[in-house]
């Protein structure tokens, strides 16, 4: 019970590492195979927070009009002040105006597999629309190097 609750923990914290796009096709090296049957499926997603890389741009875009259009007003050290409120309000803005962060959302599939060892495992992964799993299957538990588990049908 206490290694189960061990790697469905490892595998919890560490599945939001593994990236969406695996390819493969490509040779890696692995450390063991288990063989076994899956129990249930389940798909799920997770939400992911992605920071906006053009946040800095928008402000620094939005300042710039500002202290352009604030120039426009009085003279001397009036349009002086006129500039720098001018680019104050436009930065502030242009920030409040776009979010910094975009929401992403990850598929993923909950796989619980009985080896033929007669362990039980639970393997969260990515979503492949190529490998649908169903319960019954026989799969193939593969454990890579750097500590990264796949789950792949037996063929």
């Amino acid at each position: 019970m206490k290694s189960l609750f061990l790697s469905c923990l490892f595998l919890l914290v560490y599945a939001p590492l593994v990236s969406a796009d695996y390819d493969r096709n490509s040779a890696v090296a692995v450390e063991k195979v288990l063989f076994g049957k899956i129990n249930s499926v389940r798909n799920i997603t997770q939400k992911e927070l992605i920071a906006d890389k053009n946040q800095g741009w928008k402000v620094f875009g939005g300042a710039l009009i500002g202290g352009v259009i604030g120039n426009q007003f009085g003279g001397g050290s009036g349009r002086d002040i006129a500039t720098v409120l001018g680019a104050i309000i436009g930065g502030n803005m242009a920030n409040n105006r776009n979010p910094e962060y975009t929401e992403r959302t990850i598929y993923l599939v909950e796989l619980m597999i009985k080896v033929d060892q007669g362990k039980e495992y639970m393997v969260i992964q990515d979503l492949d629309s190529k490998m649908v799993f169903h319960s019954g299957d026989a799969v193939r538990l593969i454990y890579l190097e750097g500590g990264t588990v796949r789950i792949d049908k037996q063929m």
